[in-house]
């Protein structure tokens, strides 16, 4: 049975985080085909310090196992990444929903170079305001900046 748990910091052990790095992994190794593994390898660490430190932490779980998450920080979705044995199956959009929701999220960064991520949070109602050249890190990985349009309140 899937679910979502909330992780709070003070909960996140070492085995979690070992196992959501492994879901990060399975995750841009199927949809970040412009990363080589010498990237994926430099970037694992930035990852895992991120899990640790991300304000909100959402675990998708299938029974006890973690198979994708959520990190949330000022009404920004940081990461979204799900095992890709459960791409396609309406988590990343239930995430996203809850995060509108409960955390009125407002931006998230794609990588310009993973165009089904873009089109995903274009469908959830967001829209490209900015693009730079590089990551947050300096990496020469395009980042287009997205903010959610405003919903009819009509």
């Amino acid at each position: 049975m899937i679910h979502i748990t909330t992780i709070e910091k003070e909960n996140r052990t070492s085995k979690l985080i070992s196992r959501l790095l492994n879901v990060w992994q399975a995750s841009v190794c199927a949809s970040h085909h412009f990363l080589s593994k010498a990237d994926i390898c430099t970037l694992t660490p930035q990852a895992e310090e991120s899990l640790w430190q991300i304000e909100t932490l959402w675990v998708v779980q299938d029974d006890l196992l973690p198979v994708g998450f959520m990190g949330i920080q000022e009404r920004k979705i940081e990461m979204l990444f799900l095992h890709p044995d459960y791409f396609h199956r309406g988590l990343g959009k239930e995430l996203v929903q809850r995060a509108f929701h409960e955390l009125m999220v407002e931006y998230v960064d794609v990588n310009e170079q993973n165009p089904n991520a873009a089109r995903f949070y274009e469908r959830m109602g967001f829209h490209i305001f900015h693009r730079d050249d590089t990551d947050d890190q300096g990496n020469p990985f395009p980042i287009l900046r997205m903010k959610r349009l405003p919903t009819n309140t009509i």
